[in-house]
């Protein structure tokens, strides 16, 4: 089998295992090597054929996005007060938002943060931001002011956009700050710096060049392990997104896409809810219905009212759905596709909905923030449902499955850490070498940390994680941040924080301490000491009291072996 035409790899690169590693599943096929995977390299390829992307150096995603032909009229609804974008709003207000950016100094490299919520308003100044050649970032828009602060000294933000709540917390940071409106109605005098920008008529003035290679986002991620990292994207990464993890899956629809309406609750500062409603679905024309906040009994409301076709979720937003009480008897016979992603679905959870909605196509999906939230995509057929299965890998997607002790490459049917290759894979992590050459190694193979195998079909699995990161309700939580902060505590010697498992958010943060001598801390002190400095998702929910922290010879901190003691004491 011969790669495929993006692969640069030569066969000599890779090497195949004897034995896969000691706590894998193992798939016995016989002699028969499926046609995806090339025994040669030890190469998952994916099934789907593959998909030409622009090679136009000079396109931008949003020219990209914005010229797609298609007939949608309506991009985004407001699902609270029904006040809507048309595609030809969207268009225009985002060449004159762009131009009063370029015109208050905005311009290429500089990065603009986004601390919003999910409003209609997102998309345009996200897009916006990307057409006056400056680089957008995020953070959660409940983040503390420490931690915007901790976040500025990997960007040199040049502009903040926040909501009118939060603005307070961000004076004299010295980044100039325009409060938006959280409904486009809103009174022009109280935001009056916004309508001056959104106004403003797109000059005669060239537009920036932009070239595919350049960075378009810088979103936060904690990556396998330590600290949260700032994840440099490219438009050629967030093109390769919009085709590969949206318009794949638009493409192999029946029905027209321009008359799909998708229920956007995931938040769109998040990579997930980012790549979907601020760019991928607006290159096909459907229809964007946004909830500033998930609320099961108003999100069945609206799927109902506004006839809502596809809704990506999280496993919280799936569980919810899932209990009968929370949608007051409504059977959601609109909607045709329920997708789950950005943490691991509890299966009691995934046979309730399907019992439940018995109508609805359910699929996982898995990306990162590294990968610009591409990777395998769930796949039902008639005659092949495998809801616990992520799926298959996306269009000129590649993995490979590695022996975690050994590095070998391992053939479907054995487990180890998955590593993925492709056109959306990041350019690496800001200003950090070292973090980039340790996750992005030879010949461009991104290691995910997560633990999975391919089953004969080429569906993928994720059993395990290596990774630190701890998964709050999809919204991911680096244990070093939290260390960080409460080793500052002058009560606590010492300090490790991980995970424990929980059926409604998926994991909690756990920390364990190590009281000074003498010191009568509790585990209520603790949980406010940490709430009072950082966003509500991060806060630690338990609290273990210890003599002292395991480690490694080297100093690591054992967290599968604090992991397992938790499990170990709940039995």
């Amino acid at each position: 089998m011969s790669d495929p035409p993006s692969s640069q790899t030569s066969a000599s690169a890779f090497s195949m295992a004897d034995r896969s590693s000691a706590n894998s599943p193992k798939f016995h096929f016989g002699s028969q090597i499926p046609s995806f995977f090339c025994q040669e390299t030890g190469i998952h390829c994916s099934k789907h054929r593959p998909v030409v992307l622009p090679q136009d150096p000079f396109i931008d995603l949003v020219s990209f996005v914005l010229s797609q032909p298609h007939r949608g009229v309506t991009a985004l609804v407001d699902s609270a007060t029904g006040a809507s974008l048309s595609y030809a709003d969207l268009r225009r207000m985002v060449a004159s938002f762009a131009s009063g950016l370029s015109q208050i100094g905005v311009t290429a490299n500089g990065v603009v943060l986004v601390l919003l919520p999910n409003i209609i308003l997102f998309p345009v100044i996200f897009l916006a931001i990307l057409a006056a050649g400056a680089i957008f970032s995020s953070m959660n828009p409940l983040s503390k002011r420490d931690e915007v602060v901790k976040q500025m000294k990997q960007c040199r933000f040049t502009l903040i956009f926040t909501t009118a709540e939060n603005a307070p917390n961000l004076t004299g940071l010295g980044v100039k700050i325009v409060i938006v409106p959280e409904e486009p109605d809103s009174s022009p005098s109280k935001f009056s710096h916004f309508y001056s920008l959104m106004s403003s008529r797109p000059t005669d003035a060239p537009r920036p060049v932009i070239r595919q290679t350049d960075a378009a986002a810088i979103l936060f991620s904690s990556g396998t392990t330590g600290d949260v990292k700032g994840v440099v994207l490219t438009h050629r990464n967030l093109i390769a997104a919009v085709e590969l993890f949206v318009g794949f899956e638009a493409s192999q629809c029946e029905r027209e896409s321009c008359k799909d309406v998708y229920l956007a609750a995931i938040p769109m500062f998040h990579i997930y809810g980012l790549s979907l409603f601020s760019m991928g679905i607006l290159s096909f024309g459907a229809a964007i219905v946004v909830m500033k906040k998930f609320d099961v009994a108003e999100a069945v409301r609206v799927i109902d009212a506004m006839k809502v076709t596809h809704f990506p979720v999280v496993p919280p937003i799936l569980a919810s759905l899932a209990r009968s009480e929370g949608t007051g008897g409504s059977r959601l016979e609109t909607l045709v596709q329920v997708s789950c992603g950005a943490a691991p679905l509890n299966q009691k959870v995934m046979r309730d909905f399907l019992n439940a909605y018995p109508h609805v196509d359910l699929i996982q999906g898995y990306g990162l923030t590294e990968s610009s939230a591409v990777g395998t995509r769930g796949f039902n057929t008639i005659n092949s449902k495998k809801h616990t299965s992520v799926g298959l890998l996306a269009p000129n997607m590649e993995a490979r499955v590695i022996d975690i002790e050994t590095g070998f490459s391992l053939p479907p049917g054995s487990g180890g850490e998955l590593l993925l290759r492709g056109p959306a894979i990041m350019k690496g992590y800001l200003n950090n070498e070292n973090a980039t050459l340790s996750t992005v190694v030879e010949d461009g193979w991104l290691k995910t940390g997560d633990i999975a195998y391919f089953d004969q079909d080429g569906f993928l699995f994720i059993s395990d994680r290596l990774k630190e990161t701890i998964k709050y309700k999809g919204f991911q939580i680096a244990p070093a941040d939290l260390e960080a902060l409460l080793i500052t505590h002058q009560e606590v010697q010492d300090v490790a924080v991980t995970s424990a498992k929980n059926e409604e958010a998926g994991e909690i943060p756990v920390a364990f301490i190590v009281r000074s001598s003498g010191s009568k801390l509790s585990s209520s002190d603790i949980i406010n000491f940490v709430a009072k400095k950082v966003a509500p998702y991060k806060k630690v929910r338990e609290v273990v009291f210890v003599n002292s922290i395991p480690r490694s010879a080297s100093g690591k901190v054992l967290r599968r072996k604090l992991r397992d003691s938790l499990a170990y004491s709940k039995l």
